[in-house]
Parts: structure tokens; sequence; C-alpha cells
């Protein structure tokens, strides 16, 4: 099995941009852990069980809300119910909950990979954001990583904010450069409908970044980063050689995987013919007094064309992009005559790649990828 996902819930408020889900109320944190650790002693000794764990990564909301105490608690369970191989564990850090202390607490649980929520070191973007931590404590938390012992850590940057300068970002870039982080995750920002940003955009009160605005952004990102030899190898996603995260590339192989907690999803391949992917109620209540058997929304079987299809998709995301020899022999996926024309084309625009057996996006192919991978399945 590629990995173990824990979903924590909580957050000390909801950033204006955010649509996963989480809950404020700190009071139920003790039935939660008590919670999840039954749900992962539920799989104790199934078919789930069997292959050993690769990765765990603690998501959320904010897992550093949680004690260490608590976060050891939940270990235990997993070490009862799995067998742990750990490449990578990584748990998400918001800058305002670090101390040299509690990193280092985390440290002893075996958490060797963090991913601090810098998003920027503007104080007005950062209020724009609603994030609940200062530039001061986004710049301590990254100081202190290394005394507590943290030698890989990725820190996350949001770009294409309204009204977002390309001089905003590249002081942003330049002061997260001065850590020497091993791995960024960059995201040009996403307004979603039922956010406090998605709301305003209706109103008519706040005017997404245009595409131009976002594309100069991207060009200065891969600029910047790769000067410092920090690469794109995902569209979101920057490393130097060898820190490329273990635990997202399995989602984007089509591993095997477990999640926990509400909102929490899971893969996981049935036979030849096929995998099944499933996911838990958003709903924290529910979670808390329901039988787990009534949480999980209705599981989805995936056939081979499908999983093809998905795996064409998150394939051209990465760098690496995707083989036709993989999509044939694992999936029974083959291009149609009429997307062969179409990649023929978009390699001449210059926008893809084709060496006969990878199809790969180019840097400019990139900044419209979604767009591009859309035109190419619907031409099947």
């Amino acid at each position: 099995m590629s990995g173990i996902y824990l979903h924590i819930p909580f957050c000390k408020q909801a950033c204006s941009y955010c649509d996963f889900y989480f809950v404020t109320r700190q009071e139920i944190r003790k039935d939660f852990v008590n919670r999840i650790c039954e749900e992962i002693d539920r799989y104790a000794a199934t078919r789930y069980s069997e292959e050993p764990v690769k990765t765990i990564y603690l998501g959320g909301g904010t897992p550093s809300l949680l004690e260490v105490g608590e976060i050891e608690r939940i270990f235990i369970h997993i070490e009862k119910v799995f067998r742990l191989e750990p490449e990578e564990i990584t748990m998400e850090i918001n800058p305002d909950d670090v101390t040299v202390d509690y990193l280092k607490g985390l440290r002893s649980l075996g958490i060797d990979r963090a991913s601090m929520g810098i998003q920027s070191f503007d104080a007005d973007r950062l209020i724009f954001m609603n994030r609940a931590h200062t530039p001061d404590e986004a710049r301590f938390s990254l100081e202190v990583l290394s005394r507590a012992g943290f030698r890989i850590f990725t820190t996350d940057l949001i770009y294409g904010n309204p009204g977002q300068e390309t001089e905003e970002l590249e002081a942003d870039i330049d002061q997260l450069l001065a850590f020497d982080p091993p791995h960024i995750s960059a995201y040009a920002l996403t307004i979603e409908p039922r956010t406090r940003l998605g709301k305003q955009v209706e109103l008519g009160r706040l005017n997404p970044a245009d595409d131009d605005l976002v594309s100069d952004h991207i060009d200065l990102l891969n600029e910047k980063l790769s000067a410092n030899g920090i690469y794109r190898y995902e569209v979101s996603n920057y490393s130097k050689p060898g820190f490329e995260a273990v635990h997202n590339g399995s989602y984007w192989r089509h591993e095997n995987y477990l999640g926990f907690g509400p909102s929490s999803h899971s893969f996981w391949w049935d036979d030849e013919k096929g995998a099944s992917r499933w996911k838990s109620e958003n709903n924290i209540n529910l979670y808390l007094s329901e039988p787990f058997e009534e949480l999980y929304m209705e599981k989805e079987n995936l056939p081979m064309d499908e999983l093809g299809e998905e795996r064409l998709f998150l394939g051209l995301r990465t760098s690496a992009g995707v083989s036709l020899d993989e999509l044939h022999n694992r999936y029974d996926y083959q291009l149609s005559a009429r997307q062969r024309e179409w990649i023929s084309q978009k390699k001449d625009e210059g926008l893809l790649q084709f060496d006969k057996q990878i199809i790969a996006l180019t840097g400019d192919g990139v900044k419209i990828a979604d767009h591009l991978i859309v035109e190419l399945l619907t031409r099947k």
C-alpha cells in the first residue's frame, strides 16, 4: 500500500479561499481522536492491512492543533493494525502553532517531513486570506525547522491573487528562498463558490486576477526557483532533485491508499478489472456518532477505461508525463487517431512533447494544463 491519509478537520478560523472541510469546535478534539483510532482499528486483519504502508500524511484542516500526545495515540493504533515501512511521514503545520519543543515532539514520533502553510510574507495579503499567522510567525517557523531536526520540509505559496503585483510575489519568493527550502508547493489562487472570496466575486466586490497576470507569476516562479536548483515536477509542485513528495506521487500513480477522518478519500485496486474509490461524509457530528458503515458515501467502481483516462490526466500534470506503454499494459488504454492528430498539432504549437512513447506538457503547456487535458480526453 502506498499510504495512509489522516484528515484532521480542526481550524482556528476559515481562510478566505479555502473550501476544504473543517470545523472550529476545539472542544470535541478528544472525541475525534478516540473516533479516528476506532476507525483505524476496523481495518485490523483485513486485506487492507496486508500491504506495507510506505507513507503517512496528516492533512486538514490544521493537524498542528493536535497535541503531540494525541498524534502519538493515533500512531500507536496505526502501528497495531498496519505493517509500517515508512519512506515519508508528512504533517501540515501552521506557523502560529510552531514552537521548537512542539516540532521536536513531532520528530520523536517519526514525522520527518513538515508542510508549512506560509502562503505569503505580506501582512496585508495574509489579512486578505484571513490567515491566522503573521509574517514574523512565518519567518520564525521556518527558522526553527532545522533546529528541531526537520531536514525535509515543504512550504506553500499562493500567487495570482487579485491586485497582487509581480513585485509582491518576487518578495515572497526571495524571503522563502532565504531559508533554502527543498520543496515548494505554489498554487494559483482558485476562487471557489462557497468560500468568502467566492461570495465577494458573486456580489461584484472582487475581480479575480486575469490570465496574463497569472501567466507572469508562473514565469517568475519558474525563473527564480530553477535558478536556485528547485524545479517544477508537477503543475503546483517544485523541488530540489530527490526531494519530491512521495505521498502525493502515489496519488498520481494510482497506488493503493486509505483515508481516515471526515472528508477523507480512499482508493484501492480490486482486481485486474478495476479499482474502487470511496469518501467519508463531510460531517463531524455524523463521524462522531454514527456507525462507520453509514459514514462512507457510495463506493465508486472505476473500470479500466476510466482509470486509463484518469492516469492520462494525472500524468500530464507532471514533468515526467505519461507513458503510452503504461496506458496500454496497465489499463488497456490506447489513444485514438483523433487524439494522436491533436497531440501532433499541439506538439507543433510548442505545448506538448511527444517522443513516440512519453507525452508531457511543455512549460507553456503547463500554464493551461487543465484546458489541454480536457481537449485531449474529449477527442477519444
